[in-house]
């Protein structure tokens, strides 16, 4: 008699950089997903069925995790019993060796249980770099992890004003690209947290001299809309150069409409970091027996 499958979900990190996206894609595409490299590691487990990750969060090319999340359904062989969390992470991350992705850390849980829509919210980080004339000035350690708009100033006083403005529940249709799925998604979406705060860069202060500021822009909510975060972004950057006003981002806003969004205003996905997916503890904590 085959065993009923085990769900797991687990967290994991990557650099987007060399992938299309997290999301699975054909394999004879120059770019391909996360997805498929999480998947073609899972076969090594020998499973009865194919294992098919269910990612909570979507993320373009070049954005990063610090921690997204996915379940996934293992069904062993009879006599073969569930893996352990531990050694799970384990068998996955050795076959992950050779790319810049990680397990961190897994749980098991409930049939029930959806990496997706069991999320509670998401945060997302930007990470912004001020001081830098040209892009070849940004430190050769910060390529592709941050964004450094051109300029040595940005009034990040007028961005803070300006963040409040995105708080709570709005109708983001300005601040959403067009795909094939905006017909279907409702544009309503709440933003629990907006703010912006001094970072650090890799190793910056070994050249303290060059006098660069990293900051961070901190977005939490349930869900959000295609490339909502990086219009956001962009938007409170382009306070902060002195092209909008705070008061434009409310006017935003109240347009609802995708095309009334500057052009110049979209950040791009390098700054970009899914900061973590968060879920009811007890929904961790089950009293399931791994291994048993």
């Amino acid at each position: 008699m085959v065993p009923p499958p085990a769900r797991y979900l687990v967290f994991f990190q990557y650099l987007g950089t060399k992938y299309s996206g997290v999301m699975e894609t054909s394999n004879d595409q120059l770019l391909i997903g996360v997805q498929n490299y999480l998947e073609k590691a899972a076969q090594n487990l020998k499973p009865v069925v194919p294992i098919k990750f269910c990612i909570s969060s979507r993320t373009d090319s070049g954005v990063h995790a610090l921690c997204n999340s996915a379940h996934l359904d293992i069904q062993r062989p009879p006599g073969k019993p569930a893996f352990k969390e531990k050694q799970l992470i384990c068998c996955l991350n050795y076959h992950l060796k050779d790319e810049p992705i990680r397990i961190l850390k897994a749980h098991r849980v409930t049939d029930s249980f959806h990496a997706r829509f069991s999320a509670l919210s998401r945060t997302y980080i930007y990470r912004l770099l001020v001081g830098c004339a040209h892009y070849s000035e940004i430190p050769v350690f910060e390529r592709d992890l941050c964004w450094a708009p051109l300029g040595s100033y940005l009034n990040v006083p007028a961005m803070q004003d300006a963040a409040q403005f995105l708080l709570g529940t709005h109708d983001f249709s300005t601040f959403r690209s067009l795909n094939s799925e905006t017909p279907f998604q409702s544009p309503v979406k709440t933003i629990f947290q907006a703010d912006i705060q001094p970072s650090s860069g890799f190793l910056s202060h070994h050249y303290e001299h060059r006098k660069l500021e990293f900051w961070e822009v901190k977005f939490r909510g349930r869900s959000f809309l295609y490339r909502q975060v990086r219009r956001m972004v962009g938007a409170l950057v382009a306070v902060g150069q002195g092209k909008l006003t705070p008061h434009h981002i409310k006017e935003l806003l109240e347009m609802k409409d995708s095309r009334a969004f500057p052009s110049y205003a979209m950040a791009p996905a390098s700054g970009l970091f899914l900061k973590s997916v968060e879920y009811n503890e007890a929904d961790l904590d089950t009293t399931l027996a791994p291994g048993e």
